[in-house]
């Protein structure tokens, strides 16, 4: 399983498929959602906007990603 880390929450997921090269565009990813390829947490997720936090899981073909906010992002959500 492949750990990806974010630097704030929440993260839409389209956007993670694509910034982590799963697909080839946000276009490719919306499609792929919106077929029924993707888990989040072990189930089928459609909504392409669905919002993510870390520790969600998201499977999409052969592909398993962890998602693990950086730390360095703690500080600035809580503005310290």
């Amino acid at each position: 399983m492949k750990t990806v880390i974010i630097n704030q929450q929440p993260v839409e997921l389209f956007k993670v498929l694509k910034f982590e090269g799963l697909v080839s565009s946000g276009g490719a990813a919306k499609t792929v959602i919106a077929d029924g390829l993707v888990r989040v947490n072990g189930e089928i997720e459609t909504r392409k906007r669905k919002k993510l936090l870390a520790g969600d899981i998201i499977e999409f073909g052969t592909e398993k990603v962890c998602l693990q906010l950086d730390p360095a992002g703690l500080d600035a959500e809580s503005g310290q």
